[in-house]
Formats: C-alpha cells, structure tokens, sequence
C-alpha cells in the first residue's frame, strides 16, 4: 500500500513539473559536431525523461539476466524448504495423533529436505517417532544428544526427565529437572520437580525460595503460591519445634496468616503460642480453623489447651468449640469425649450416638463400646459395638496417593507431590463394601449350594442360613445308574443374629461342633462372598 502511493506521489510530481514546462514556453539549442539542433524545452523534458527510463529498464534487464542462475537455485531451495517444513508439520502432527507409521515416513522426509542442523524439530520428530515405536533406548539417545545443542537443551532436559519418570527412576528424573531449573527457573515442571526434592530432603528454605521465584515471575497464581508457602512453613515449624523455637513460631505464624483455614498451620501456629502461654490468641487461631474444617487434631488441642484444667473445664472447652459447628460429627465426638472423661456417661452416650446417626463410621461405634464398657462393662455389648465398628466406614484421614496416614506430612510419599495430603474417608474395603450392601440392600434369595458325592455318601445343602447338625443332612436315596437324589430346601430362615456375637461357621459334619448345642447358638449367617 505504502508503495502504490509511493508511486501515485512520483507521477503527481511529475505531471506537476510538465505542467509548469507547458505555461513557460522556451527553446533549448544543442550544438554538436557542427550542427546545431533546437527543442522546444517541453520536447527536451520529454527526451531526457524517456532517457532515463530506458537507462533504468537496461539496467533491471542486465542484473536479472546477470542473477538469473542464482534466483533459479534460490527458487528450488525455497521450494524444497517448503516441502520439508509441510513434512515437517504432518508428521508432528502424526505424532500428536499417534501414527507412528506415518510420522516416521514424515520424519524421513523432512530430514532429506531439510538440513538437520537448520531445524532442531527434526530431532524431536525423530525422537517423538522412536517413542510411539517402542524403542526408548533410541529415544533418549537422540535426547541425549540435544544436549550438545544450546538451543535443544532444555528440551532434550524435558525429555529425558519424562523417560526417567515413566522408568520410575525418580532420581534421575529430578536431577534432570534441577539442571532444567538452574538454566531456566521459569519452566514450571522443572521448578515443582526441584521443590518437591527439596522438601524431601527437608530444605524449607530452598523451597520456600522457588515458590517466592515463581511467585514473582508470576508463573502460578498469587493463591497458589501462597497455598504452597504455607505447606512449607508449616512443614518448616514443625521440623524446628523442638530445636529452634523462635524460627518455627515466626515460621508458623506467617503460615497460619497466609492460610487461615488450613488445619496443620493452625494447630502448629496454636502449639508455639500455647507454648508463650498465650492461651487466647491460639485458642482463636484453633476456632477459625475449626469453623472452615473440623479435625480431630484441631479439637484434642483446643480441649488440652491448658494442661491444668479439670476434666469438667475440658468439657466446657468441648461444649464451645461444639457451639462453633453445630450438627457435625466431629463436634459430637469431641464432646462425647470430654464427657466421658468427666465420667458423664449420659451426655457421652448422647453425643456418640448422635454422632452415629449423622455419619456412622469406625471412631463413632469404638467410642460407643468405650462407654459401654466404662459405665456397665456389659462385654456383650461392648462385643456388638466393637461388631458394628468393625463394618463401619473408616473414620476420615489424610490421604495421599493412595496412603492414608493418621498425621499429616508436606508431600506425598508415593509421588512426592507437594501439598497432596488431603482429609477425606479413605477408600473402603472390598468387604466391607460387600456387608453395607448386604445389611442395607432389599434381600433376594440365593439358591442353594449342594455339593454332590457318589452314591451311599451324605449331600450336604447349604442354605443362606445354615441348619444345625441334627436337622442338615439327609441320607442319600441311590438309584440303579448310581445317581443321587438331592433333598427338598428347607424354607430360608431370615432371622440373623446380632454380629457382635457372630463366630465361624462349621459344617454339620465339622466334629467341633456340639450336637448338643442348641439352635440359637449354631444358626449363623452364611455369606457366599
């Protein structure tokens, strides 16, 4: 555009200049070679315009014929470069879909059209196809190599760290990831790999210093950031609690004010104030986080907050911080708790019942069989809630990666995953899933199981409940062909028993059982899984 009005601009100025020419008539006179020649000076404007119009034209005309054999060459390079880039891109794109056939032959390609040392794709394509082939070994050599290339070192860095990750070779993985990081500390994957070793050898502080590098690079949200900061303060206090006191207060302190609902900071935070005894800062410190998650850790702190209060000012701690998340579980089992070690057998039962109703699980019946036991000793029926725990959900823990531990840790022992913990119910159980859904599930008959034995042997029928011995097995009735004829089913008796007196179950023909015994104690549910 710029040059269309260029020249626009340029015959404006000319016609401008041929119009001046026209208004002001004159001669010119050439003398040459004894003949003297007059123009009108319109006419000799005119001449020395096409003069050098035709200069110029001779002269494009010479340089192109002189540049032709360069320009022909340079035409099929670019063509060819063309082709190779075109190769290029369908075959990363081949290797993002996953066609290893195709990104191979593309790879080919590019390779004979493209000088490798021009484009370092081409090695990563090769690379990318030795991978979707199954051939690591090759691979990482190829990554191995990009390490000689200044350009290509941070991604054969990267791609050496995913082999040694998917080896498992966590080692390897982070010692590439922290050369990544020292060349360039803005790479986000070799940042979190270099913090989560850190924090495994129990360096805060070099940790602590890549979060505040991010942090300010601005490479993760100002949130996140703060989140990961508090995990190390409170991992960093919790390390110094016992050797360096002032560090870990001033540690746990900031962590507990960049995350004041985080559980572990508060209680850390309230453990060093307790310590100073400021007893009322920690105890507010303890409640806020309590109001955004109750945890058991949270609640034994805030209860033994003074180690010299009466189990009946105990109570009234538990009583308050109830007050504070009300209809919750947890806030009934603190109380139920404190109540029964004030002895209040009433408001103990009251509370872990309620505490039943709302979420059964492991900790609420086992508290149960405590008061049982400590106000009646009933051993039946402390063996009945004990029976019922044992079927019960598991009470909530910290979770990571499939480890559920009872105290909280910084990272992931699995992984090493910085901040993985998490407080939930752990996975349950396949048999325990298996007897929920039995005790809550509408019942469907199950046919029976006869195992069958050659002829003048017993059959013995196993029902969903099982009869006792003098009432189980039938005589066989043999026939001529030596076959068997099975007895009728006895009709199902749906009457189970309490489980907290529950014991193995025998076979009629088992010699430990009593024929004596009577039927209550020998009818046993059966369960077929």
């Amino acid at each position: 555009m710029i040059r269309i009005l260029f020249y626009l601009a340029v015959v404006f100025l000319l016609g401008l200049g041929f119009a001046w020419l026209a208004d002001r008539p004159g001669d010119m006179v050439v003398t040459f070679g004894g003949y003297q020649y007059r123009v009108t000076l319109m006419v000799a404007a005119v001449a020395v315009t096409a003069i050098v119009a035709a200069v110029m034209l001779l002269w494009w005309l010479t340089k192109a014929l002189w540049n032709s054999p360069y320009a022909i060459a340079r035409h099929f390079r670019a063509r060819r470069r063309d082709r190779g880039y075109q190769a290029l891109s369908t075959g990363m794109i081949a290797a993002g879909a996953g066609d290893a056939a195709l990104a191979r032959k593309k790879n080919k390609e590019a390779a004979k059209l493209i000088r490798s040392d021009q484009e370092p794709l081409i090695h990563l394509l090769e690379a990318q196809a030795s991978l979707l082939e199954g051939d690591h070994d090759a691979a990482r050599q190829k990554f191995e190599a990009m390490l000689d290339d200044p350009e290509m070192r941070l991604l054969g860095l990267r791609g050496l760290y995913l082999e040694a990750e998917r080896l498992g070779d966590r080692a390897a993985a982070r010692h590439y990831a922290g050369r990544a990081a020292g060349l360039a500390p803005q790479l986000g994957w070799a940042a979190e790999s270099t913090m989560e070793e850190k924090a495994e050898r129990g360096d805060w502080d070099g940790a602590l210093a890549l979060v505040d590098a991010q942090k300010a690079s601005r490479l993760v949200e100002r949130d996140v950031a703060n989140n990961r900061r508090s995990v190390l303060l409170t991992a960093k206090a919790m390390s110094l609690l016992d050797s360096d006191f002032n560090a870990a207060r001033t540690a746990a302190l900031e962590a507990n004010r960049l995350r004041p609902d985080f559980g572990p900071a508060a209680v850390v935070a309230a453990k060093v104030l307790f310590r100073q005894n400021d007893v009322r800062k920690g105890s507010k410190l303890l409640e806020a986080a309590w109001k955004a998650e109750p945890l058991p850790d949270i609640a034994e702190l805030y209860v033994h907050a003074r180690p010299g209060d009466a189990v009946l000012d105990r109570l009234a701690r538990a009583k308050k911080l109830q007050s504070l998340k009300q209809n919750n579980p947890e806030s009934s089992l603190t109380v139920a708790r404190a109540a029964l070690g004030a002895q209040d057998y009433a408001l103990a039962r009251s509370e872990a019942t309620a505490a039943a109703r709302m979420q059964p699980r492991e900790g609420a019946y086992l508290l149960l069989a405590d008061i049982e036991e400590a106000e009646t000793g009933n051993q039946g029926k402390v063996r009945q809630w004990l029976s019922k725990a044992v079927r019960a959900p598991r009470d909530p823990a910290w979770v990571a990666d499939g480890v559920v531990s009872e105290r909280w840790a910084p990272f992931s022992p699995v992984t090493g995953r910085l901040d993985a913990f998490e407080w939930r119910a752990p996975e349950e159980r396949l048999g325990h899933l298996i007897e929920q859904q039995d005790e809550t599930a509408e019942r469907v008959p199950i046919p029976s199981i006869r195992a069958a034995q050659p002829a003048g042997d017993d059959i013995v029928e196993i029902e969903h409940e099982v009869a006792p011995a003098d009432a189980g097995a039938r005589p066989a009735k043999g026939g001529q062909d030596g076959g068997t004829d099975s007895p009728e089913p006895k009709p199902r008796d749906e009457t189970i028993l309490d489980d907290g007196d529950a014991e193995p179950i025998r076979l009629p023909d088992d010699p430990g059982v009593d024929p004596d015994d009577d039927r209550e104690n020998a009818q046993r549910r059966f369960r077929l899984f």
